[in-house]
């Protein structure tokens, strides 16, 4: 079975998602920039959600962590949530 390890920011509005984005493309440190930010509990670990399979995560979320390549910042991801940047770590499948 497909597993993914990946961490994010969860902010309330796009402009702040896209702000963010724009922050970590241009150098900064996305664990310091999830800590500072995000407000989901995972940002005491920098955005850190750990390793888990299909299906675990809300649909948009799966979309993106089991498609998009390793170790790049996507986002605005859109869910029931909130707003996310996500960044895949790592994947097997």
């Amino acid at each position: 079975m497909a597993k993914a390890t990946a961490r994010h920011i969860l902010v309330s509005t796009e402009d702040k998602c896209n702000e963010l984005k724009a922050q970590i493309e241009a150098g900064a440190d996305f664990a310091e920039v999830a800590k500072a930010n995000s407000t989901c509990p995972s940002s005491r670990q920098g955005g850190d959600l750990g390793s888990f399979g299909p299906g675990q995560m809300v649909k948009e979320f799966d979309t993106v962590v089991f498609s998009a390549p390793i170790n790049v910042v996507q986002g605005p991801v859109k869910t029931q949530f909130g707003y996310h940047l996500l960044e895949v770590t790592s994947r097997q499948d």
